[in-house]
């Protein structure tokens, strides 16, 4: 079949992943499909050190999980730190298990696996003095510094439940998270610093805690010795409390289904959703889909350039990687300074082997242009990832030929915060890929399509995305309100986990995401994906990125409005003239039938820091109701919104 991609041959004597071909993903696969107890069973006594290993295995599905949560591992105890460290002491104790890039470059800090558990040990003293036990809420909001690991993994080692709640969120909605876990404890740090800029973390935190009296005290770590306000009583400098401390702490033995964090989904409206990931079976996912997928080896440096403010970032930074006995490393600044290079020289500098990053990332790079690529030597690339939505295929193609030099597997992931890991991807070493598909799912994950009315949709097809088989990975509730888990997953389409994600299945089984559902324009009788249209619109040469959603059309029932970011060289373009060079564009990739009607031309998308584009704000600007946005302080650049709002175009 045309535009297939074999994975590159390789020597893999090293790997320790168990997938090396598609045989042995068939074969893995139809295992775990058919006896879950046992394989997972099987996975989590090799991968966790364990107190009281389990005999119990994966327990529960999707009918019953209003009267009886999934369960896995439920009568096992342990500590999960001991499987992040202290194992690792006894057997690679000098390797560097966290290697920081700060701000700018060449700001290099590495942790070995001894020094990080005499950290996360000390740490994890002083919160036990400041008073934190096992099963309270601590909130960690911290920007990508080495502590914000050790802040998590301290907690952890307490049993006490982390909520990392992202850098740049505002006032507002750091203490809708504190209120809503009840947090007594907040560890933060003075700044943050981004591409230059700083981020006044601090002061943001004391803004928040302005009348919130279960917060008991505020840990705070010193990142660039600026002054800020400073509450007697409540507030304890980081490096004079862990200075008190020793550096070995005995772990505090759980349960495995006991809570292990709290993450807050992005992007939604009303009260915050927290949802709950356990112990065990969280860190047994992340564990072997992070081996698996990227086909991870021992001397591997893994790089993925997420926030830990995001599932990405608890999963593929801290915990999964940690529990393999990688180094992972941690990046503290912006893909663009001090020029688009900034990831390749880091990939010449440390000698990264394994690299994850966002489609949104790699668009704005491949809109600089190749020579910032081509100056860094990239002969250890070895696996490159795409996470946080589809990719383009355009996209995906300039990150294997430019970035990759056509030696790489590209892995492009689905899976979301509630999944805990990935779900569906290519399998480094086993998978050949097809620009824009997530592939076949992982060992444990048994898709389905439905339709609109709930019938299965068999062989190629296209419909929504749900999973019919829990997963040790899946959040098992959400925080204080299981009911509304039960209705926001599982109500729709009962017996099956919904996704939210609409789908498209070929014809051998490989699987492309069209996008949210509620992003399905349906255009005079026309269901067609946003995704779809932002694909056919990236690939014309005068645009670099672009953001399409739906509004209220007088004859169609919904229109389509098209935000797009031109290239450097087509600046100044007329937006009529554009109109037609899309729609011609639109015409071919997708149909006669695929059409925009508004175009505007805008300087950037408004994205979180992660990379994840707001939709809710272009279709609040497209709908004439900009009234409507919200909290847009958790942007990357606020400032996009405002020339969105004043340029927006009606029909």
């Amino acid at each position: 079949m045309s535009d297939r991609y074999l994975p590159p041959a390789r020597v893999r004597a090293d790997s320790a992943s168990p997938i090396q071909s598609l045989d042995d993903w068939r074969r893995v696969w139809m295992a775990a499909q058919q006896d879950p107890d046992a394989f997972w069973l099987h996975e989590t006594r090799r991968r966790l050190r364990w107190q009281r290993p389990p005999t119990e295995g994966l327990v529960g599905n999707f009918s019953d999980v209003a009267q009886q949560p999934i369960r896995c591992f439920a009568d096992g105890r342990l500590n999960i730190t001991e499987s992040l460290l202290d194992r690792h002491c006894e057997q690679r104790p000098d390797k560097t298990a966290i290697l920081w890039e700060g701000d700018e470059p060449g700001d290099v800090r590495r942790l070995s696996y001894a020094e990080l558990h005499a950290e996360v040990c000390r740490a994890a003293g002083a919160l036990r003095r400041l008073g934190v036990q096992k099963g309270e809420r601590v909130i960690v909001y911290m920007g990508m510094v080495p502590e914000a690991a050790i802040a998590m993994l301290a907690c952890a080692r307490l049993g006490a439940v982390h909520s990392v709640v992202f850098g740049g969120f505002s006032a507002e909605a750091l203490r809708d998270r504190v209120r809503d876990c009840g947090a007594v404890l907040v560890i933060t740090q003075d700044e943050g610093l981004r591409g230059r800029r700083t981020v006044p973390l601090k002061a943001t935190c004391d803004e928040a805690l302005e009348g919130e009296h279960g917060v008991r005290h505020v840990l705070v770590y010193r990142r660039t010795g600026a002054a800020v306000g400073w509450t007697p009583g409540r507030d304890v400098d980081w490096a004079e409390a862990l200075a008190a401390e020793a550096p070995d702490l005995p772990a505090v033995i759980c349960e495995a289904e006991d809570p292990l964090f709290i993450l807050y989904t992005s992007g939604s409206t009303g009260r915050p959703k927290g949802l709950v990931h356990s112990c065990a079976g969280y860190l047994t996912w992340a564990a072997y889909t992070h081996e698996v997928v990227f086909d991870l080896r021992e001397n591997d440096v893994y790089a993925c350039v997420a926030d830990v403010g995001w599932i990405t970032g608890h999963s593929y930074i801290v915990y999964g990687p940690l529990c393999n006995g990688a180094t992972t490393l941690m990046f503290e600044s912006t893909p663009l300074h001090p020029d688009a290079g900034r990831y390749w020289d880091m990939v010449d500098r440390h000698g990264i082997t394994i690299f994850y990053t966002a489609p949104t990332a790699i668009r704005a790079l491949a809109a600089q242009g190749d020579a910032f690529v081509r100056r860094y030597d990239r002969s250890s690339l070895r696996v490159l990832g795409t996470v946080g939505e589809p990719i383009n295929p355009d996209a995906w193609r300039w990150y294997h030929d430019v970035v990759g030099e056509g030696r790489c597997a590209v892995v492009d992931t689905w899976w979301q915060t509630e999944t805990g890991g990935i779900a569906i991807t290519p399998i480094a070493p086993a998978t050949p890929t097809r620009p824009g598909s997530a592939t076949l799912p992982n060992p444990g994950i048994v898709p389905v399509l439905l339709d609109a009315d709930a019938r299965v949709v068999v062989g190629p097809g296209e419909g929504r995305l749900c999973l019919s088989q829990p997963w040790p990975g899946i959040a098992r509730t959400v925080w204080g309100d299981h009911d509304r888990y039960v209705s926001t997953y599982f109500s729709t389409f009962p017996g099956y986990y919904f996704t939210g994600d609409g789908c498209r299945r070929d014809g051998d089984g490989y699987h492309w995401i069209t996008g949210r559902v509620d992003d399905v324009l349906n255009v005079s009788g026309h269901r067609m994906g946003t995704a779809e249209f932002e694909a056919a619109l990236v690939s014309l040469d005068a645009i670099a990125e672009a953001g399409v959603v739906g509004f209220p059309h007088p004859i169609k029932g919904q229109g389509v409005y098209a935000y797009v970011v031109l290239q450097p060289e087509a600046a100044g373009a007329d937006e009529a003239a554009l109109l037609k060079a899309v729609n011609e564009g639109c015409r071919a990739v997708i149909g006669a039938h695929a059409r925009i009607d508004l175009v505007q031309i805008v300087p950037g998308l408004p994205k979180t820091r992660s990379g994840k584009v707001m939709r809710r704000i272009l279709r609040k600007v497209a709908e004439g109701a900009p009234e409507q946005l919200g909290d847009v302080s958790t942007l990357a650049d606020p400032e996009v919104v405002a020339a969105i709002v004043a340029g927006a175009r009606r029909l």
